[in-house]
């Protein structure tokens, strides 16, 4: 039964509309290359035919015309008007040769000056009306008589002593075509009949030069096939033909991007692990310290919450190092990140200040908000809103951790009209970051040595590949101008940190006008 609601007519229709499996390259290019021979042989037996035809009817047309043209010189010498006759009948020798054809029928006709039967067969067809009548010029034409196809060979004479007149007799000579069809026959079967033997042949030679072709293919898949699963070296481009090449090309940079990708995994999976242990170390230590002081009967109620404490906060740090590797897995999801939508930027900055003021009042730092209202169309980017608070969350809690007592945390959302872009800005009063450790610092697990702050060193790369997926641009500078010499600001608090985000700005909608 099908789940879900589903009719089995759904189903078949999305088993119908799956792509085709890829099938044989070798097979694929073997058909390609025979279609067009298969196709070409029929053409080429039609066009053999009609050569073949036209071959055999030459002879036979140059032998009709000159039994015509014999014939009407016989007629035209009969025809003197010193003669009395007003009749032509042909000998009857001259009549037997003319029937003397054992494999085809001969037919002939003599029309008069007014186009009356002189002599011959009545039923052979004369020509059309339009046809030219110039005197002694032999014509050829295709007609029947009775049932039997034909070819008619005919001319107009002038009989002697009538050179001025204007009036002409025909003469025509017809014969069957039995001869011509198998002399055609004979022609088509010495052309075609070799290709029954060529045609096989050719197949054959096809597709051994087919395999041969391909076998540097077969070569290189073996090759691949042999490889161990963690070598990611490139394949030798040399030892491929250059139509592979480029596909080669394409396997060799996708197998760098990977060796590339698991080294940054690996490098990461071994930070994670050495970040963990720390905390993880120091629980263990803790509790195997209380369980040795509560046996030894020593464990004094302060001494307990002390390591109770010292517990917590390891287990705190252990906890927050988890959230940061979760935060960075999902903001290295590309199909995660393809998911985007219209996002009220000044709204999430707003939420994400209002979550961290308590930690800001414990700690004696002025976090505040500065820019627009929410719910203004001008500040809407198109992004998932769970990476962009996460972006903000990372950039706020980076600088309540690097901003002393009494110092000041503004998160910013302005519109930038002239760059089409939003923009977002964290800046704190701490201590700043160095110029040459600006890049720095958004690596993995990175911290400044000397600061004294504990972190998972994870908060600003996660920064940066929110940033990435929403083809943003980050920028890092001091909030305050530093002094030529010392690295202070002037008024002697720390030249803090700004970080400013420009999104590409969503384009608002139009109101449809006012009816």
């Amino acid at each position: 039964m099908p789940k879900d609601g589903a009719s089995p007519q759904q189903g078949s229709l999305v088993r119908a509309g799956a792509p085709a499996p890829q099938g044989s390259l070798f097979g694929e290019i073997l058909d390609w290359m025979l279609a067009p021979l298969l196709l070409i042989w029929p053409i080429s037996v039609a066009l053999t035919w009609l050569v073949a035809q036209g071959i055999a009817s030459r002879p036979y047309d140059r032998e009709l015309g000159e039994m015509a043209r014999s014939l009407g010189l016989q007629v035209a010498a009969e025809s003197a008007p010193a003669k009395s006759k007003d009749r032509y009948a042909l000998a009857p020798e001259a009549a037997a040769l003319l029937r003397a054809d054992a494999s085809d029928t001969v037919f002939y006709q003599v029309l008069g000056l007014r186009g009356e039967l002189l002599s011959g067969d009545a039923t052979l067809p004369v020509p059309s009306e339009d046809a030219p009548v110039v005197p002694w010029e032999l014509h050829f034409r295709d007609d029947e008589v009775g049932t039997d196809a034909v070819r008619v060979a005919y001319l107009w004479i002038s009989p002697e002593g009538q050179a001025g007149s204007t009036k002409t007799m025909l003469v025509q000579v017809a014969e069957t075509l039995g001869k011509r069809a198998r002399l055609t026959n004979e022609i088509i079967k010495g052309v075609i009949l070799p290709q029954f033997v060529i045609l096989p042949l050719a197949v054959l030679l096809v597709w051994l030069a087919l395999a041969r072709g391909i076998s540097p293919l077969n070569e290189l898949q073996r090759r691949i096939r042999s490889r161990e699963a963690s070598d990611l070296s490139p394949i030798d481009e040399q030892r491929v033909p250059d139509e592979v090449a480029p596909l080669v090309q394409a396997i060799n940079d996708l197998l760098a991007r990977l060796d590339s990708s698991m080294s940054r995994q690996k490098h990461f999976l071994a930070d994670a692990a050495h970040q963990l242990k720390t905390p993880l170390a120091g629980l263990r230590t803790q509790a195997e310290l209380i369980q040795r002081e509560i046996d030894a009967g020593r464990a004094s109620p302060e001494e307990l919450k002390r390591s109770l404490a010292q517990i917590a906060r390891a287990s705190e740090r252990a906890a927050h190092m988890v959230n940061q590797l979760l935060a960075m897995a999902r903001a290295e999801d590309a199909e995660q990140a393809m998911k985007r939508e219209p996002v009220d930027l000044a709204s999430i900055a707003i939420d994400t200040v209002r979550d961290f003021v308590p930690r800001a009042l414990e700690r004696r730092i002025d976090l505040g908000y500065d820019g627009v209202v929410p719910d203004d169309s001008r500040l809407r980017v198109n992004g998932q809103a769970v990476l962009l608070g996460e972006l903000i969350r990372n950039l706020v809690d980076n600088a309540l951790l690097y901003t002393p007592a009494g110092g000041l945390v503004t998160v910013r959302v302005v519109e930038d009209p002239f760059g089409q872009v939003v923009v977002l800005q964290v800046e704190d009063t701490g201590p700043g970051i160095a110029p040459a450790e600006r890049e720095k610092v958004f690596e993995p697990f990175y911290r400044s040595l000397g600061s004294g702050v504990e972190g998972s060193g994870l908060g600003l790369a996660i920064v940066r590949e929110i940033v990435q997926q929403h083809e943003a641009e980050l920028t890092l500078d001091d909030t305050r101008v530093r002094r030529a010499a010392g690295g202070e600001s002037p008024d002697g608090q720390g030249p803090g940190a700004r970080f400013t985000i420009r999104f590409p700005a969503q384009a608002p909608a139009m109101s449809s006008p006012a009816s």
